[in-house]
């Protein structure tokens, strides 16, 4: 599989915003989970965001209520709308997808997943 291309990585200031964008091809249409990672240097991926095919989203609570997770079919193409942004946010951000996917309840479960992106840098300063 072509590797998935994300974009809209930076720097920014505690309290900014930020848009990541992830084109996902031939995923606009069956049962399809789709979802975002990250992993700060030393620590372990973790999952950020997870949108299954129905619109249904989840996400961690370390984020949730900062980060909207969205997709629009028209352009393929998946979203992440970070606010609020805090140090603690400062990652390599890596989207995901898989199709056939059954179950909404596993958008989040890196196992799952075999098509990535290679990633894109998040820097928040203080």
């Amino acid at each position: 599989q072509v590797p998935l291309v994300e974009s809209g990585g930076g720097s920014v200031q505690t309290g900014g915003s930020l848009r990541l964008s992830c084109e996902v091809p031939g995923y606009d249409y069956g049962f399809y989970c789709m979802a975002w990672f990250r992993q700060a240097p030393g620590k372990e991926r973790e999952s950020v965001a997870g949108f299954y095919s129905d619109g249904w989203t989840d996400y961690a609570n370390s984020v949730r209520g900062r980060f909207v997770v969205s997709k629009e079919d028209r352009k393929n193409m998946l979203y992440l709308q970070m606010n609020n942004l805090e140090p603690e946010d400062s990652a390599t951000y890596y989207c995901a997808a898989k199709k056939p996917c059954e179950s909404r309840y596993d958008v989040r479960k890196a196992a799952i997943y075999r098509h990535w992106g290679q990633g894109v840098e998040v820097t928040v300063s203080s």
